[in-house]
């Protein structure tokens, strides 16, 4: 048991008839938002087969005796220590592996829970996080205006507000990455996106991205390979196909 204050806080498994809001998300940006963030870490490589990534998917403490789950928009857990089909439906840090590296909320038009210190049962989930969990990077994101903010566990174990650098991202220590905001089309949606970049800064691309790149890659090769051709026809040399 960890005693913080008044508080007591255990890591318990969430009992199997423990009843999960299934209620749909509120934000219809959400599910595109998250999706984006897991398939570019998934193709950099940088999601190791032990990592977890959470979508409005729980996490759980026990406070003060009483069971709390919150449901990250998006989080990041570099390591599980249990088999996955343990942690299908919750997932408890420390019992079942690494608190989460970055948690993340995008604002919605409903209660402006993200900020909420409340810290009585059933607590905020700004306090969740930086006081339960003690998760190091909380993200707040504004899909609508683009506006991001990132907030880094400090010694004293509050929250305290990261300036960007000159690219207006910040790094995330823990996974070796920079995020950002950038405004542009994925799949149906145009409008503002969390990215990440690598320690290079160089951006992680999406699957349709790739594709892309590789399509015009292709069409550059053939436009010499045609020139080349034309050179050798105009010198009196028939080129080999």
């Amino acid at each position: 048991m960890l005693t913080k204050a008044k508080y007591d806080i255990t890591w318990e498994k969430l009992p199997d008839d423990f009843i999960l809001d299934d209620e749909p998300v509120d934000n219809i940006n959400q599910p595109y938002l998250a999706a984006a963030l897991t398939e570019s870490l998934e193709i950099a490589g940088r999601l190791p087969d032990n990592a977890l990534t959470m979508t409005n998917y729980g996490v759980c403490a026990t406070f003060n005796q009483k069971i709390v789950v919150k449901a990250p928009d998006w989080g990041y857990v570099q390591s599980i220590r249990v088999p996955r089909t343990e942690v299908k439906r919750s997932y408890t840090p420390r019992l079942e592996g690494d608190i989460p590296i970055i948690v993340m909320e995008f604002i919605s038009d409903t209660d402006g829970g993200e900020y909420s210190i409340k810290p009585t049962y059933p607590p905020g989930k700004w306090f969740f996080y930086e006081r339960v969990l003690e998760v190091p990077y909380y993200a707040i994101f504004e899909p609508d205006s683009g506006d991001l903010e990132v907030y880094q566990l400090d010694d004293s174990g509050r929250y305290h507000l990261e300036t960007p650098d000159a690219n207006n991202h910040y790094w995330i220590a823990p996974m070796n990455l920079f995020i950002g905001v950038w405004h542009g089309m994925r799949q149906t949606r145009m409008g503002y996106w969390l990215r990440f970049w690598d320690e290079n800064g160089e951006l992680l691309l999406w699957g349709s991205e790739l594709v892309n790149r590789e399509r015009q890659r292709a069409q550059q090769e053939r436009q010499r390979a045609e020139h080349l051709a034309a050179q050798l026809r105009a010198a009196g040399i028939e080129p080999e196909v």
